[in-house]
């Protein structure tokens, strides 16, 4: 059978709860489709210990602001508590169980192939978000390797490695803030940098650094990363001297020109002063249970966790549609007018200015598009 809708919002986390709420503002009834059992299923299977980055009042999708007693910066069970609470609130109820395998133009529709049948719609919002793409790049001789490997979205919280000597490999925000849960319990943790990493305090002068990235998102990235340097020097320190090389461009130019988030420090730098997080270089190889290291150094462990991030790649289900994407798989138009009419992608690119802010921002920008060409 095939279902056809006035639109179609694809995922239901942040990004596919502002779309449906938005697109219901001028007139539409979307089918959200999710292929996960709840709303906000990737928040749900994120590490306990996890915080929001960016403030409260800076991260609300539209309509709804985040309660203030979920404090300036909401754990990860009150960024649930406000999605399951914006679902409810616009009546929101999402087709769970139903994953997308192949989208594809007829003639002025979309056609959506699913496991459980074909839906169309002049419109479609791609929001599903980055964390279906793990990055999981193989280490040498892993096989031989006689500890346990995962990528860090499989990580939850440290009591499971209670006695064991943990390898992160990767410095990304889950790689950070992974190897302080652990440091903060007491394990025995290693950081494994394979390559120089911004790092940029969560708040600077007790304001958070986001605000910052917002007044300065008119300035080319370069003068801006320029401006901001002697602040960072002062509120970081000399990382060099703690095993954290600094990258030749800024942080803001590192988004524009390679999509890299810099590390929002939360504390993990201060343990690695302290000693309760030590620092490798990139691995060259595993044998049984020891790490063997680019400057000639070795250790042993017991688990290894690759926070090696995300890679997102829609190419696949557009097979059809190549040119909608660049060399790394990413949407060449998001958060705004589409690249071709009636397909609209939301949060698929990194930013400097707040990802749920930007969210909610270009929610707005699709419904009212949308809603002019119609």
């Amino acid at each position: 059978m095939t279902e056809t809708a006035e639109a179609i919002v694809i995922g239901a986390g942040p990004a596919g709860l502002a779309a449906a709420k938005c697109l219901a503002d001028i007139g539409l009834r979307p089918l959200v489709l999710e292929k996960d059992k709840t709303v906000g299923s990737t928040w749900r299977r994120h590490y306990e210990r996890l915080h929001l980055h960016t403030p409260r009042d800076l991260s609300a999708l539209p309509g709804l602001p985040i309660p203030r007693e979920a404090g300036t910066f909401p754990t990860r069970e009150a960024v649930i508590a406000y999605l399951d609470s914006y679902a409810n609130t616009f009546n929101i109820a999402p087709r769970f169980g139903t994953e997308v395998k192949a989208i594809a133009r007829e003639g002025q529709q979309w056609r959506v192939a699913t496991r459980d049948g074909l839906f169309l719609a002049p419109l479609i919002v791609m929001a599903t978000g980055w964390s279906s793409f793990p990055s999981r790049p193989k280490l040498e001789g892993e096989a031989s390797f006689s500890g346990g490997i995962l990528h860090s979205s499989a990580y939850r919280n440290p009591t499971p490695y209670t006695g064991k000597r943990v390898l992160l490999v990767g410095f990304g925000n889950s790689g950070a803030e992974i190897a302080l849960d652990l440091a903060e319990y007491n394990v025995d943790v290693s950081l494994s940098l394979r390559s120089p990493a911004n790092v940029l305090p969560r708040e600077l002068f007790g304001i958070s650094v986001l605000r910052y990235a917002i007044a300065q998102k008119f300035l080319p990235p370069r003068f801006a990363d320029m401006l901001n340097a002697p602040l960072l020097r002062f509120a970081m320190g000399n990382l060099a001297a703690i095993g954290i090389a600094k990258p030749t461009k800024g942080a803001l130019e590192t988004i524009r020109d390679e999509g890299k988030i810099p590390v929002l420090d939360v504390g993990t730098c201060a343990m690695i002063r302290a000693g309760k997080i030590k620092v490798f270089p990139g691995i060259t190889k595993l044998a049984g249970p020891n790490a063997h290291f680019v400057d000639g150094l070795s250790a042993p462990f017991d688990a290894i966790i690759l926070a090696t991030g995300f890679v997102p790649d829609w190419r696949s289900i557009f097979a059809s549609e190549p040119a909608l994407f660049d060399a790394q798989g990413l949407p060449r138009a998001s958060d705004g007018p589409p690249a071709v009419p009636g397909l609209y992608f939301l949060g698929a690119r990194p930013v400097a200015t707040g990802e749920l802010r930007e969210i909610a921002l270009g929610a707005r920008r699709i419904a009212s598009h949308y809603a002019r060409g119609r």
